[in-house]
């Protein structure tokens, strides 16, 4: 990849940290590309940018997560300002607009972000964006939701994660037998056991439900000139969001593209569940060059 500079950018409440690697304008003709997430900050994109090494590239961290502050007062997280932001950082580029490869949070962030400001991406790969309400048991989903909250207020990070990973591997809709389930032992899944009191995580707390309750705005989604791509992890099938992402696509009169591997499909696994990188990149490739 080319060499990467850092640059922090002052928006309505917040203070951005976002990276380029590669020049600007791009080269070759190409947009810049712009990888998103959330609640990962730039940091979860090293491996898949690194497979994109003739593109430029640019990564940030959302507001109040990684290297980028608050100045709002606040501490939950809602796609439309996050959308904002993301507006912002493409506008000080200066060479928009971008093509983009946003995933999980990030994908709900973009898809807000082309309803509200279609100029900006020309085309858009949504990768398993977690939203509850297109869910035919979104009452449930949100019952599921509600008890991995509980479980991390009354005993903290391990017991919280453990009740996350039970709920998202959880397949087809979240019926009795789910929540009969007893609550997962943390030691299960490598989690540690001991509470440090500690309630900030943005993906266990209730910080991050505007998140998972965005409804796409469907009529402003399809009208855009940007070429929106709802993405699946083929491991995914029955999970909730390979759920609602079959469930976007169709709301956007679409079939959801299959991808490699699973929802964090595109890393090494240095930070949990390994995927499939190398084979995620072609396939990301084919996607934006219109292949696939």
């Amino acid at each position: 990849m080319g060499m990467m500079t850092s640059h922090m950018l002052e928006t309505d409440g917040a203070v951005l940290a976002y990276d380029v690697s590669g020049p600007l304008p791009a080269a070759g003709g190409r947009p810049a590309l712009f990888m998103i997430g959330h609640p990962m900050d730039a940091g979860g994109f090293r491996t898949p940018a690194s497979y994109f090494a003739e593109r430029t590239v640019i990564t940030y961290d959302p507001r109040g997560l990684g290297r980028s502050t608050r100045t709002d007062g606040r501490d939950d997280h809602v796609p439309e300002v996050q959308a904002a932001d993301v507006h912002a950082v493409i506008e000080a580029l200066g060479a928009g607009p971008v093509e983009m490869f946003a995933s999980s949070g990030g994908a709900v962030t973009a898809l807000a972000l082309v309803a509200a400001h279609p100029g900006d991406v020309t085309i858009l790969v949504a990768h398993e964006p977690p939203l509850i309400p297109v869910l035919p048991d979104a009452g449930a989903a949100r019952r599921a939701r509600a008890g991995v909250r509980d479980a991390y207020e009354k005993n903290g990070w391990g017991a919280g994660m453990a009740a996350f990973i039970a709920m998202t591997s959880w397949r087809g809709e979240f019926t009795d037998a789910f929540f009969a389930q007893p609550a997962p032992d943390p030691a299960m899944f490598g989690m540690p056991a001991d509470d440090d009191g500690s309630r900030g995580d943005p993906l266990l707390s209730d910080r991050s439900w505007a998140v998972s309750d965005h409804r796409p705005d469907a009529a402003a989604l399809t009208a855009a000139a940007t070429r929106v791509v709802i993405a699946v992890g083929e491991e995914s099938a029955g999970a909730m969001t390979g759920r609602a992402s079959v469930a976007t696509a169709e709301l956007l009169g679409q079939r959801a593209t299959v991808f490699p591997s699973h929802h964090g499909g595109f890393g090494d696994g240095g930070s949990g569940h390994g995927g499939q990188p190398e084979a995620f990149a072609r396939r990301l490739h084919e996607v934006l060059d219109g292949a696939g």
